[in-house]
């Protein structure tokens, strides 16, 4: 006798991963609130209070920033291995003996090991706004070692 996969129960876990994946947007959405408030505020303050080392901090603060909504991304992507491999038995390319279930850890951690930090850190939705900020930042600074400004 076959296996017997539980449809519904793949539908609940096709659609607990399709949740998870969009509130990893919500998470970048806040990364980068916070990357260009902290950031931005640091440029403003070196012009105010006259600290040209904020220019450079609040570049490093923003490429901080960059790291770690790259990461989310990272792990937000290794989520779409398991949406796939749902999606391709679903639509009957894989055969009942080769489809595991439950299988999102596992899943999950072959996603991650296909995923590339540095493709994914170069993505224009993941860049921006970190890549501006951290641009304008050390380039006020560098600027400013030459031509005082601050």
């Amino acid at each position: 006798m076959g296996k017997v996969i539980d449809k519904e129960f793949l539908r609940q876990e096709y659609f607990h991963l399709q949740d998870t994946v969009e509130s990893f947007d919500e998470k970048s959405l806040t990364i980068k609130a916070w990357s260009v408030t902290l950031s931005m505020a640091g440029i403003g303050a070196a012009f105010t209070a006259k600290v040209e080392l904020l220019l450079l901090l609040s570049a490093g603060a923003s490429l901080l920033f960059w790291l770690i909504d790259t990461s989310w991304k990272t792990f937000q992507q290794a989520n779409y291995y398991r949406i796939r491999e749902i999606e391709k038995y679903m639509k009957g390319k894989v055969p009942d003996e080769e489809f595991n279930t439950p299988n999102i850890t596992t899943a999950w951690s072959v996603g991650w090991r296909k995923t590339h930090f540095l493709k994914i850190m170069f993505w224009h939705h993941v860049f921006l706004p970190h890549a501006l900020v951290v641009t304008v930042g050390s380039s006020l600074w560098i600027v400013d070692l030459f031509y005082p400004v601050v």
